[in-house]
């Protein structure tokens, strides 16, 4: 599956079960670089980095487990953030 072509639902899907992932203990040295890098495939641009430096931080750090990192990304994108990119734009050809 391309990260890249997935739809916004299916980024839901996926940003949670990385989520769930994360909150699994002691694989936290595992995952923590690998949240990192599926953070910047599922969001692109400067956003996408940003949030998979944080991700991996985030992951890395005992006890900081809890947060949802990659539902938040995706809340800010999809509800709270006014770029909407090209691929999320809806064209009615009527």
């Amino acid at each position: 599956m391309n990260l890249r072509d997935a739809s916004k639902n299916k980024k839901l899907i996926l940003s949670i079960l990385f989520d769930a992932i994360g909150m699994i203990p002691f694989i936290d040295i595992l995952w923590a670089p690998l949240s990192g890098y599926l953070m910047t495939k599922l969001y692109k641009g400067t956003k996408g980095k940003l949030a998979g430096i944080f991700s991996f931080i985030e992951e890395i750090i005992p006890g900081t487990d809890f947060i949802p990192t990659f539902t938040i990304m995706w809340v800010y994108t999809y509800v709270f953030s006014s770029e909407t990119s090209t691929e999320d734009r809806i064209i009615d050809i009527n």
